[in-house]
């Protein structure tokens, strides 16, 4: 049996308040939420005292699943908005707070989290214009503005058809889109076929991607996605600072073709994760172009430095066949947000695929997947926008100068300070240390004591965590274990480590497990 107008009338009058709507009678709910939310996330941070509540993590896990999901709301939205801020957001971590210091983990910019609050209602699709229309020309007003900034040029030329760009969930994503078009380039000047239509060629066991020995796991990652298997990455020595041993590379690749294998792609890396090292971008460009391999930076971390005075040390990115770049890291954006950017745009010809819904071949207008791994994505684009907009350039590049140079003054305060060792001089803005309650000289540790101080490193930091003193990170150098400050907060100055160093040393020598 049908039901009368009047029934579905007022069965759709209970949704209403739901959606965002175009009838200004509607607004007030969109704008009550909003509204209500940024107050109680706004009253959360001015209570917080710690990086972390400190609630036991069994007890919050337990909390979270016994949350309630029903039939029938549980509460009025007003209630639900201040409970998830009191349950979640009060115990997460809180990545504004001084000692939270671990990850490339940055606080957001405000103009970003504005921008997000536009991205959220708009909703749009970033595979086709129809779905996207002013959103589309964003991405490729910022695309081009970074192809530009990294030294690409835009204009066709005798050798190749120009850069382009596509953002990109992050790094990841970047370095896997950068690394197929390097795999899908080199099969078809190989051989001719190509691997989009016939899948992975006869030889594929021979192809080979090299980076250095501190290059980031994504590049295997990348290798065993794509179908050649983490063993295709072949990592290079690296020279004392951490960066990729030029004389190692060449003699890598020697050693390879010598054994019939195929060298198609080298990763330069600008800023490793640990040590913050800069690969000799130049040098390998020139490497890469001898051999006619593919040059791809992985930039997620150092990028960022081209806004800085440390731009020199970026030298030979625009050489690069591929860039990616992390706006979520050193660009202070909400995550998630990166991008993919190519020297010739012809290259992405590799992930073209029609769909006669979508992006048709007689389409006149641009549809960004065509050259996207991803169909729907954010339009993620608009926070680097307006960031850039809302500060300038000449502030981004301070706020990195300043960090750079806080990183120094933490390197010397950790050397000064008792009870701690400094394992490696900075190169960018982690600082790798860790308490040592045997000597201040780590000549004076001798070798059956560097398992026990990694040991008590290892509980240092977890009780740390679980305490709510501090989020610090964690990581090996030289195979014992150490500990991590990843500076990217410009807010910080040297007196916000001056107290962490003492909340330290404090906390450790509380513990049980110090002998």
């Amino acid at each position: 049996m049908m039901k009368n107008s009047n029934q579905n009338s007022n069965q759709n009058s209970d949704w209403s308040d739901v959606f965002v709507h175009l009838d200004p009678k509607a607004q007030p709910h969109y704008l009550n939420a909003i509204e209500h939310s940024a107050r109680e996330l706004s009253a959360m941070f001015t209570a917080v005292e710690a990086p972390y509540s400190g609630l036991e993590p069994a007890t919050l896990n337990e909390q979270i699943m016994a949350m309630p999901i029903g039939n029938a709301p549980i509460a009025p939205l007003a209630d639900i908005i201040s409970n998830n801020v009191n349950l979640i957001g009060k115990n997460s971590i809180i990545v504004q707070h001084p000692h939270c210091i671990a990850h490339l983990h940055t606080p957001p910019l405000i103009p970003a989290l504005a921008a997000e609050t536009i991205i959220s209602a708009l909703n749009q699709s970033m595979d086709s214009w129809d779905q996207a229309s002013s959103a589309t020309y964003v991405e490729q007003k910022m695309t081009d503005w970074l192809c530009e900034l990294f030294g690409y040029n835009l204009e066709q030329s005798a050798t190749n058809n120009g850069a382009d760009g596509v953002f990109t969930s992050g790094g990841t994503q970047s370095n896997l889109m950068g690394l197929l078009l390097a795999r899908d380039r080199a099969v078809e000047q190989i051989s001719g076929e190509s691997v989009q239509k016939d899948g992975l060629p006869s030889y594929a066991k021979k192809l080979r991607i090299l980076c250095s020995q501190t290059s980031h796991f994504t590049v295997q990652k990348s290798a065993s996605l794509m179908g050649l298997g983490e063993r295709a990455v072949v990592t290079v020595a690296t020279d004392e600072f951490g960066c990729l041993d030029i004389n190692a590379l060449n003699a890598t690749i020697a050693d390879l073709e010598s054994q019939d294998l195929i060298p198609f792609c080298v990763v330069g890396t600008a800023g490793t994760t640990d040590l913050g090292a800069i690969d000799d971008l130049q040098a390998i460009a020139a490497i890469s172009e001898q051999h006619n391999m593919w040059f791809h930076v992985d930039g997620a971390y150092g990028g960022a430095l081209i806004l800085s005075s440390h731009k020199g040390r970026l030298a030979g990115i625009e050489l690069a066949d591929s860039i990616s770049t992390d706006f979520h890291k050193l660009f202070f954006q909400p995550i998630s947000c990166g991008a993919l950017l190519i020297r010739d745009n012809h290259n992405f010809k590799y992930l073209l695929h029609h769909a006669d819904y979508l992006n048709r071949e007689t389409d006149e207008l641009p549809n960004l997947v065509d050259k996207s791994i991803a169909t729907t994505k954010r339009f993620d684009a608009l926070k680097l926008l307006m960031s850039m907009q809302a500060l300038g350039t000449d502030k981004f590049g301070a706020m990195y100068d300043h960090l750079i140079s806080l990183t120094q003054d933490v390197a010397a305060l950790v050397i000064a300070t008792d009870k701690f060792d400094l394992l490696a001089q900075p190169q960018l803005s982690t600082v790798l240390f860790r308490f040592n309650h045997l000597s201040t000289n780590q000549n004076d540790v001798t070798t059956e004591h560097e398992e026990e101080i990694s040991m008590i490193n290892q509980r240092l930091r977890l009780d740390l965590l679980t305490a709510g003193q501090a989020v610090l990170g964690e990581t090996k150098i030289n195979g014992y274990t150490c500990l991590k400050l990843t500076i990217l907060n410009p807010c910080l100055q040297l007196s916000d480590f001056e107290g962490l160093f003492t909340k330290i040393a404090d906390f450790a020598a509380e513990q049980a497990y110090i002998k």
